[in-house]
């Protein structure tokens, strides 16, 4: 089954005449791992905005688990989006005043899918903190207070909550350093691969590619950065 699918997608701006955006066609299957790269200012996290429903297409098709999200109103995109998508954020958008636990476990109060998922949520946080590498003694600690390393687990954690079937990931490994990359990434492939979620990961990190069995080239597959070049 296709997660994502892609046809005749054009985005642009509001006032603006030319399109950032335009893919022809693009699927991604349930439980892939894929690595979107591009330049800075290419239209990754453009991208990602439309995948998440953030932004809606200037014109053509984005269906996500076989729901068209042109065809739905704002309020049922929210909601699609908390029921189904887990997203690691760059600068991972923690709330620094809870505690690890009721971070991880936020998404949980905003989709019942997730929620029965998840079974005893309180439980399910601390099995996925355990397996990132978090000490049960920090459960209780206020995120704010955390490492940029151990910050990262929890945002990863809270994304992984409730088996949405589609993780986004936006430059998540950018303040790392090379071995805690590497061990973020099968931290992150281990927990998806377990409950069988999609991976886009989207960086301009070349190195990260190496760990991916699908890449994808923003430029390759965006025409209008095709004519730019021609």
């Amino acid at each position: 089954m296709n997660v994502i699918e892609l046809n005749k997608l054009h985005f642009r701006w509001q006032n603006q005449t030319d399109d950032i955006l335009q893919i022809d066609s693009l699927a991604i299957k349930q439980g892939e791992h894929v690595f979107i790269q591009g330049e800075s200012g290419s239209g990754k996290t453009t991208l990602l905005n439309l995948l998440s429903g953030i932004l809606l297409p200037t014109q053509g098709e984005l269906t996500l688990l076989n729901q068209s999200l042109v065809s739905l109103k704002p309020s049922q995109r929210d909601r699609f989006r908390a029921d189904h998508l887990g997203i690691i954020f760059q600068q991972f958008n923690l709330l620094p005043y809870l505690s690890i636990l009721d971070n991880v476990t936020l998404p949980c109060h905003f989709s019942t899918i997730r929620q029965q998922k998840s079974g005893n949520t309180q439980q399910t946080a601390m099995r996925l903190l355990q397996h990132l590498g978090i000490d049960k003694t920090l459960n209780q600690r206020p995120v704010g207070k955390l490492s940029v390393g151990q910050q990262q687990r929890v945002a990863v954690a809270r994304a992984l909550i409730g088996q949405p079937e589609l993780i986004i990931a936006d430059e998540p490994t950018s303040a790392l350093d090379t071995r805690k990359r590497n061990d973020f990434l099968d931290l992150l492939f281990q927990e998806a691969n377990a409950q069988q979620s999609t991976i886009i990961f989207v960086s301009h990190d070349p190195y990260i590619a190496d760990y991916f069995p699908r890449k994808i080239t923003l430029e390759a597959i965006n025409q209008c950065q095709q004519k730019a070049v021609v």
